[in-house]
This record gives C-alpha cells, sequence and structure tokens, in this order.
C-alpha cells in the first residue's frame, strides 16, 4: 500500500523530459518514410500472389456501429448516413476508410410471407438500398450483418441465415451491399465450415463483389480454412473497450501472421479507439498494433462525439500505411521478454515497420536491431518514428523508452540517404519512480546518441509536478555526444 504522503512521478517525470538537440526539441525531421533500398534484385520485384476475386487485397477500413451503440435506438437510418458524412469532412475518406458497416438489429425478427428479410421501418424508414445509394453517392462502400444461424446473436431473436442464403445474399447483393459480417450464433450445430462455404457459394452466385468476413471467433481455426471461403476471419471473441481485452485478443493474433496475406485476413476484431475505456496512450498502442498485425481497421466509436485525440489517432497516414501495405504480411514477433514486446512487419518497399510494446505498468526500455528485423546490413538506416512524424539515422540500434502500456512505432529502411537526418537519441530515467514528499531524492536522466553521426549541442531539461523543485547536480548540455555514448545528469 502506497504511504499517503508518497507520490509517483513515472509519468509526469518522463512526460517532462526533454532533450534539445540540433536545435529541435525531443528526439528529432519529412511527412512520408524515406525511400528505401531492401534486398530485392535491381530490376526484379517480389511478387504476392493475388486472389481469383481480387476482393480485400489490402485489410478492409471502416466503421462498424456495434461497439458504440450495440442494438439502442440511436442506431438507425440517419446515424449511418451521418457516419458517411464524417468519413469524407473528417478526411478519413481520404486516409483510406471505405466501408460503412451496419451491425445487428437492422432487421424485423421476423420474415415476410416469402422468407425474405424485412429492414426495420422505424431503424430504416426508407431501406437498406437507399441508405446503400446514400453511401455510395459520397464514394463509400456499405457492410450488413447477419449469423450462420437461425437467429443472429441479439436476444430479440433478429433473422439469421442458415437455410435461407441464397434469398438473402440475392437481397443483399439487390440492395447494393459490398461487405457482410457473418456472425457464428444460433448455427444449431452445423459444421462451420459447411455453413460458410455454403453463404460464400450464395454471395457468389450473386455476382456481386461482396467482401465476406467470417465471424465464427476463431473457434474452428479458420485460419486454417477459410482462405478460400473468406476475405477476413475473426481469430478471438468479441473485444471490449478495455486494456484487459484488447491485450488478450492481441495475444491471441499475433501468433497467426503465416496465414494473413492479401485476400485472406486475421481478424482480431474492431477498434475501440475514442470509446472512453483507455487512455490515449493505450488507443495508440491498440492501433499501432492491428495497423503492425495487417488487421483489418473498422471504427467501433461514435464520430459524432470523437474528440480531436481520436481523429488523430484513427487517421494517422503513416500508420495506416502500415496497415495497408499491398505486401500483406502480418508483423511477426521478433522477441517479447518481460512484457517488452518488439513486433516487425516486412513492408513491400523492403523497409520493417517496427512496434516497441510495453505491456507493463511502468516505462520500460526496449530495443532491437536492425539485424534481429530482417534489414540488411549497411553502414546506417534511416529511422521514422510514426506518430512522432520525424524522421532520423540510426547506426542499427532500434530503441526507445516506451512508457507504460505504450508503443513506440517506426519504420526502418537502408536508405543511401539516412546522412540528411540527424541522429536518433533515446532518453532515459533511471531511479526510483516513487518520491515521498518533503524528501529529497536522485534521478539520473540519459540522452544517448543511437545515430551514426555525433549529436551536436544537446541539452536536457527535467521538471516535476507544481511546487516541486528539480535541479541538475551535473551538466544539463554538451556540444557533442559521440554515436553510442550518451549525456548523463
Amino acid at each position: 500500500m502506497r504511504h499517503p504522503h508518497t507520490r509517483t512521478i513515472r509519468r509526469r517525470v518522463l512526460g517532462a523530459l526533454t532533450a534539445g538537440l540540433l536545435g529541435t526539441a525531443g528526439l528529432a525531421a519529412p511527412a512520408v518514410a524515406a525511400p528505401v533500398h531492401g534486398n530485392a534484385t535491381p530490376g526484379q520485384e517480389e511478387v504476392t500472389p493475388t486472389p481469383a476475386d481480387g476482393l480485400a487485397m489490402t485489410p478492409p477500413m471502416g466503421f462498424n456501429n456495434w461497439n458504440s451503440t450495440h442494438c439502442r435506438a440511436e442506431f438507425n437510418e440517419s446515424m449511418v448516413k451521418g457516419i458517411a458524412d464524417l468519413f469524407v469532412d473528417k478526411g478519413l475518406k481520404d486516409a483510406g476508410y471505405q466501408y460503412v458497416n451496419l451491425d445487428d438489429c437492422w432487421a424485423l425478427p421476423a420474415r415476410d410471407a416469402n422468407g425474405l428479410l424485412v429492414p426495420d421501418p422505424v431503424r430504416f424508414p426508407h431501406g437498406i438500398k437507399a441508405v446503400a445509394d446514400y453511401v455510395h453517392a459520397k464514394g463509400l462502400k456499405l457492410g450488413i450483418y447477419t449469423s450462420a444461424g437461425t437467429k443472429t446473436c441479439n436476444s430479440a431473436g433478429f433473422p439469421g441465415a442458415l437455410g435461407h442464403e441464397y434469398s438473402d445474399a440475392r437481397q443483399f447483393a439487390d440492395w447494393g451491399v459490398d461487405y457482410l459480417k457473418y456472425d457464428n450464433c444460433n448455427n444449431q450445430g452445423v459444421d462451420a465450415r459447411q455453413r460458410y462455404t455454403t453463404m460464400r457459394d450464395a454471395l457468389k452466385a450473386t455476382g456481386r463483389p461482396i467482401v465476406y468476413s467470417i465471424c465464427e471467433w476463431g473457434q474452428n481455426k479458420p485460419w486454417e480454412w477459410a482462405s478460400d471461403i473468406g476475405q477476413l476471419w475473426r481469430t478471438t471473441g468479441d473485444i471490449s473497450d478495455s486494456w484487459g481485452s484488447m491485450l488478450s485478443i492481441l495475444k491471441q493474433n499475433l501468433p497467426l501472421a503465416p496465414y494473413a496475406g492479401p485476400g485472406h485476413w486475421n481478424d482480431p476484431d474492431m477498434l475501440e479507439v475514442g470509446n472512453g475505456g483507455m487512455t490515449d496512450t493505450e488507443y495508440r498502442t491498440h492501433f499501432s498494433m492491428w495497423s503492425v498485425m495487417a488487421a483489418p481497421l473498422l471504427i467501433g466509436s461514435d464520430l459524432r462525439k470523437a474528440s480531436p485525440a481520436t481523429l488523430d489517432i484513427l487517421s494517422n497516414r503513416e500508420v495506416i500505411a502500415v496497415d495497408q501495405d499491398p505486401l500483406g504480411k502480418q508483423g511477426a514477433v521478433v522477441s517479447s521478454g518481460g512484457g517488452r514486446w518488439v513486433v516487425a512487419k516486412e513492408m513491400k518497399d523492403g523497409s520493417r515497420a517496427v512496434a516497441l510494446f510495453n505491456e507493463t505498468g511502468t516505462p520500460q526500455h526496449i530495443a532491437t536491431t536492425a539485424q534481429a528485423v530482417g534489414l540488411p546490413d549497411a553502414s546506417a538506416y534511416t529511422l521514422r518514428d510514426l506518430w512522432q512524424h520525424r524522421s532520423y539515422n540510426t547506426a542499427g540500434t532500434i530503441s526507445a523508452t516506451v512508457p507504460a502500456h505504450g508503443t513506440a512505432l517506426v519504420r526502418v529502411s537502408a536508405d543511401p540517404r539516412w546522412a540528411e537526418y540527424p541522429p536518433a537519441v533515446e532518453l532515459g530515467l533511471s531511479g526510483s519512480p516513487l518520491i515521498e514528499a518533503g524528501k529529497p531524492a536522485t534521478l539520473t536522466t540519459t540522452v544517448t546518441d543511437l545515430g551514426r553521426t555525433p549529436a551536436n549541442r544537446v541539452t536536457v531539461s527535467l521538471s516535476g509536478p507544481e511546487g516541486w523543485t528539480v535541479r541538475a547536480q551535473s551538466p544539463t548540455s554538451a556540444p557533442a555526444v559521440p554515436t553510442g555514448e550518451a549525456l548523463r545528469t
């Protein structure tokens, strides 16, 4: 139990630790990743097999209402149209988001006399086709939901498609649906592969290209059999808006990297970014790790209420580019000791996206090397920080002190132009994370040069909460810090 007069300065101090480098604050520079030269032989390009249908060649990006509205009355035609409007108005369409997807509760509980699905006239007074037409007019696509069972998952008992696959698929196509999420409830014990294959055949029979999302929660290891059935398959149960849920799902999905690729993706469920159950640091981790895992990016928060911080996370184009890389590789775990994760994703241009993910509740030093993540030998590398939007050079070390539950996401390349960028530096803080009020304590800051070039005119400052006194006992600046060495204060 913490003493009543003891205060943690862990987050405060790390947040207030800054280094000046070549006249810039923090670590240190262009708004796009630098050109990269990988292992490919000149004149040759790596060829990735293309699925015959050409659907979902990169992970689908869009919106699904379930995580923010569930089956509440606010899920209706005007909300869906409003989301399409926001995709355009907030720049999400330009960032790559495409699908506006309806989840459960869009239909009436009973089919009509001909066995056809009936949209709820209160929620969707103009029908689904009118909504699809509106979404299409915005240059976007519409998704819909049903279950591979007699009823969907909601307790109200909405009709599922088991036994009605061909007529339901025909209705979806006639309405202009572009994406189907096919759930697993009330499946009557029928073999999963059989159920999902039947709907695949029904969708193909319509002649309309419809992305097919298999949502059987990973129960029957769909990654082993579904690549010729659907374009994506859920690998886990449902996500909820908590750190524990997100972390559990992340750990279940990470080992499945070999099964992902263009047209067939592991789906660790929708994004919770912005729903309020996690911190922005945790949401950045959520978004970073889903992108490194080449996961579908389906916004699950109510964009009508989204904060600037939420929109900033969801619209980070450099992170989205990692997710949408056309090579289609899912990131693989390089190391994970002590809750300090290194996950690396091979990119089409030969670079590597590298996530330094801190699972623990305290700041952690996490490090790897260019060689360990699969880059060729080079005299130096360009390292692009995808959240700071700055570029550096590194001698080969990829390292950061990562805050609790945080992720540093970088893109590293064997780039001959590395010398155009300042050296990467790492900020560190050592000493007890708990400081008792009224008693002096000593902390040591370090600014370590990870680059191939010296870090010139380095300064460091440290501040604490209001009313605290922070006093340096050794120099806080150096005219230069050579490669691999540090300014310790």
